[in-house]
């Protein structure tokens, strides 16, 4: 999509700290972190909302929730644990129409996060 700023960071357009890079998944760091672990792992596959799963692979999500293992255990906080967190649409608080997932870790959450 030719005005989403996570399509142009996929194509380089837009220069990202990459965490993680394969053939359909980057995960790069949140520019505005909310904990001292906080990256943004997003398909290469344009999809506005997780609302919008039947146009994508299942098989794609799977992959997402495997990069984002990876990621956690290359970060080390994998042993004490982490939050993934998935927003959808406006009052859930997405700002970037592209489906994408944040991980963040390094310091204890709180509950209720919003």
């Amino acid at each position: 999509m030719e005005n989403c700023i996570f399509c142009k960071i996929i194509s380089g357009e837009i220069p990202c700290s990459k965490v993680y890079e394969d053939d359909r998944v980057l995960a790069f760091r949140d520019i505005a972190p909310a904990a001292p672990i906080h990256v943004i792992v997003i398909p290469k596959q344009h999809v506005q909302s997780i609302l919008q799963m039947e146009d994508i692979d299942s098989g794609l999500l799977a992959h997402i929730f495997k990069v984002i293992n990876i990621i956690a255990k290359d970060e080390n906080i994998d042993s004490r644990g982490f939050r993934i967190v998935n927003n959808c649409g406006e009052d859930g608080g997405q700002t970037v129409p592209h489906l994408h997932f944040h991980l963040l870790g390094g310091r204890s959450m709180t509950w209720p996060p919003g």
